[in-house]
């Protein structure tokens, strides 16, 4: 079942959920949230700005404020207020549109129920109009589209998604010393794009948001991963942490395996958060970024060490590091702390849905070749943008892997191999408990 009701089906929509959200005393009203006693005019140019906005979940028949000794949860009449609601949307939306109703009833003999309004931005006709004005979602408030705002929504394409996937994270670059050589052996990289909420766009970075999301990090699998991709060439390693350039709109939380050899670092995580700089009236849309780099010099720290062979890296290691990266940006502990600094809903957090790879040589030559083959005159790839099926949902365990599998297919025929599909499906049959 998903945490949140926003993403909810049908069926997880109950009432003790509805009563458990509105019993938590941090539930505010917010950028993707808001609550109504009843029905009021309010409350259809509120599905308005929602709609022109981030979209979002109304829930009618819950005050929006808890007052002490007053229950929170009062209900309504779900099909008159339903009837009402739609009624008003046709008459005063331009041009007329309704959102999505969920009926929740309550669990006695009351017959009162909350309706829960869903507002899907990517199905309502951009801009929409209430009384020749287009409403926008702030924090927890509605206010007006300036001109340039009602420009952008009246130039987008039509079903264009209004949120950002992350497809549009840069590819990373390779560091180089001074004779112009390459430091890495590769840099994978993936990262997310988000909408951000009245107070995140003006409030600056504080330690203890930025401490709070490096100790959700530290307690994911990603930390775990990266050791065994270090695959012992380390000593001791350093948990995520502020490292490097931290200001008031971005932060640097770095991971470091640490060794005594020239290659001090042999696997490094840098995860960078930069919110945009705000100047002048917050009308338009902001959007912050999660980038994740992985960077990898366990090759450099072999050759360092004169090594009897060159290193190469297992697909095993590989398909570890690609699943713990992909489970610690939906694990909830940290997609909390990255809503929290963005100040959004949970369910605004998108998933990862593309991962580039940047290596300093031919893939197939950074590849363990044990149940891999050249194919004759294939060509050859120092890396590639991966992307990742929108179909799957990367917090299913499943899922995840599925996408790894592909990833890990894809990368074998870029780089002119076969066999990775036969050792993806061997690794995963070694893998995998029996029933």
């Amino acid at each position: 079942m998903t945490n949140s009701l926003f993403a909810a089906s049908a069926a997880d929509l109950t009432i003790e959920r509805i009563r458990a959200l509105a019993a938590r005393p941090d539930q505010l009203e917010s950028l993707t949230l808001e609550f109504k006693r009843e029905y009021s005019l309010s409350l259809v140019k509120t599905i308005a700005a929602m709609a022109n906005t981030y979209g979002g979940m109304i829930l009618v028949g819950v005050n929006d404020r808890a007052e002490p000794g007053a229950e929170r949860v009062v209900g309504v009449d779900a099909q008159q207020t339903i009837d009402k609601i739609a009624s008003t949307c046709s008459e005063k939306l331009d041009p007329p549109w309704e959102p999505t109703f969920f009926t929740v009833p309550f669990d006695d003999d009351s017959g009162r129920s909350v309706v829960v309004i869903r507002v899907d931005p990517n199905a309502a006709p951009r801009p929409l109009l209430i009384d020749l004005k287009a409403p926008i979602r702030l924090s927890g408030q509605n206010s007006t589209a300036d001109r340039d705002r009602l420009l952008k929504l009246a130039r987008e394409e039509p079903s264009a998604g209004v949120l950002p996937m992350g497809q549009h994270v840069m590819a990373p670059r390779l560091n180089q010393d001074s004779e112009g050589l390459a430091t890495e052996d590769f840099i994978l990289r993936t990262g997310i794009n988000l909408p951000m909420g009245e107070a995140g766009a003006w409030r600056p970075l504080s330690e203890r948001s930025v401490s709070a999301l490096a100790q959700a990090l530290n307690d994911s699998v990603f930390p775990s991963t990266l050791r065994t991709l270090a695959d012992g060439t380390f000593d001791r390693s350093e948990s995520f942490r502020p490292l490097g350039h931290n200001r008031s709109r971005t932060a640097r939380l770095v991971f470091q395996t640490i060794s005594r050899a020239p290659v001090t670092n042999p696997v490094e995580a840098v995860v960078t958060v930069n919110l945009p700089e705000v100047y002048g009236p917050t009308s338009t849309a902001l959007t912050a970024t999660i980038v994740i780099d992985v960077i990898v010099r366990v090759r450099r720290y072999a050759d360092s060490i004169e090594a009897a062979e060159a290193y190469r890296y297992s697909v095993p290691n590989l398909a570890d590091l690609l699943e713990g990266l992909l489970q610690a940006v939906v694990d909830p502990k940290v997609v909390t702390e990255i809503a929290r600094i963005t100040d959004i809903d949970t369910a605004l957090v998108s998933q990862p849905r593309e991962l580039h790879l940047v290596a300093d040589r031919q893939v197939k030559d950074l590849l363990h070749p044990i149940g891999l083959q050249e194919i004759p005159d294939a060509g050859a790839s120092s890396g590639g943008i991966f992307r990742a099926n929108p179909a799957l949902d990367l917090r299913i365990a499943a899922e995840r892997q599925e996408q790894v599998d592909d990833w890990l297919r894809q990368l074998g025929l870029d780089a002119g191999l076969t066999g990775m599909e036969r050792l993806v499906e061997s690794y995963r049959v070694a893998t995998t408990p029996p029933a």
